[in-house]
Formats: structure tokens, C-alpha cells, sequence
């Protein structure tokens, strides 16, 4: 594509549109073969392949924006609850878990960090939710700085009527391994 002058999807589209359409088509053939059909329809946007709605979740979360930026730790701490909340309960909805949990925080200046924490186990319950999040936000250097947005996330999500404790041999064929 390159060669061609194509480095990105915009060229695609003036390169496949620059003559009469059909010629940019067999252009676009003569070069790529069957993907050449392929990219002269997704530089128009046509895309007929079904939307494909059920995928495998990846984490679990919820965030709130403010209003009125926060400026107050134990509103903020307040605010994070509510939040640990929401995600134990969506958590509880897709009958899942986590294992690693992560902070949002984003500041009145727009300044965005994460902090996160993955546990051996997973977890699902607002009271650990809460104190690892509420941890979390301890580490962070406020340094004076309002909050326009919080936010908790689980990932390494498992399905909790499928979790199993799997206890593994310490000896391998009954010989002590060292």
C-alpha cells in the first residue's frame, strides 16, 4: 500500500474514489486480488458482516463524573463507596469475580491516573472492593487537587459457579521432588 502512496485509511478512501468507481475497484483488485474488494467497501464504510453481540466481558466497572469537582477526602471516600457499590452489584448480575482491581481518578485539570491491585483470589464483595479501592486511593498524591471523576474496575474476571480450588500433588508419583 505504501507504494501505492496508501498510509492510512483516509488515503484508501480519496485513492479508491480518485477515478470512477469501478476503476478504483479493479485498481484496488489488480493490486490486493480479493482483499481489494474488501478495502474499497470499508473505505466507504460498508460493512455488511453481522454485529456480533456476545463477547466474552473482560472487566467489570463503574465510574461517576462530578458535577462539582471533589475537594473533600471523606466526600471523595464516600463517593468511592457508592461507586464499589455499583460494581459489586453488576458484579453479583453476571455472576462473576475478579481478581485484579483498578482506580480511576481523574482531576479538575483533566490529569487521568490508574492505580491497580491483583489479589490471589478473586473477589466480589463491597467490603473488600471497597478497603482495596479505598487503599488504592490512599497512594495517591492529592497534592491539594480536586477530583472531576472516580472509578473502580475488576478484570481478570472468572465466573463464580464455575470456580474451582484445585489442589495440586506435592509429591509427583509418590517421590519427593527437591
Amino acid at each position: 500500500m505504501h507504494s501505492l502512496g496508501i498510509h492510512s485509511g483516509a488515503d484508501l478512501k480519496e485513492r479508491s474514489s480518485l477515478t470512477l468507481p469501478q476503476a478504483s475497484l479493479t485498481e484496488l483488485t489488480h493490486h490486493f486480488g480479493k482483499a481489494g474488494h474488501y478495502y474499497y467497501r470499508i473505505a466507504r464504510a460498508e460493512d455488511d458482516r453481522p454485529v456480533e453481540a456476545n463477547r466474552v466481558r473482560k472487566s467489570i466497572g463503574a465510574e461517576t463524573s462530578f458535577a462539582q469537582d471533589l475537594s473533600n477526602i471523606s466526600q471523595m471516600l464516600q463517593e468511592l463507596e457508592q461507586i464499589a457499590q455499583i460494581v459489586e452489584q453488576r458484579l453479583e448480575q453476571h455472576e462473576t469475580r475478579g481478581r485484579t482491581l483498578t482506580l480511576k481518578v481523574k482531576f479538575s485539570d483533566y490529569h487521568q491516573i490508574t492505580r491497580s491491585k491483583t489479589m490471589l483470589a478473586s473477589i466480589s464483595e463491597l467490603s473488600t472492593i471497597f478497603e482495596i479501592a479505598k487503599a488504592l486511593f490512599e497512594s495517591i498524591d492529592l497534592e491539594n487537587r480536586s477530583i472531576r471523576l472516580l472509578g473502580i474496575s475488576l478484570s481478570n474476571l472468572d465466573n463464580a459457579k464455575q470456580t474451582q480450588v484445585i489442589q495440586l500433588p506435592l509429591f509427583q508419583n509418590w517421590n519427593i521432588i527437591f
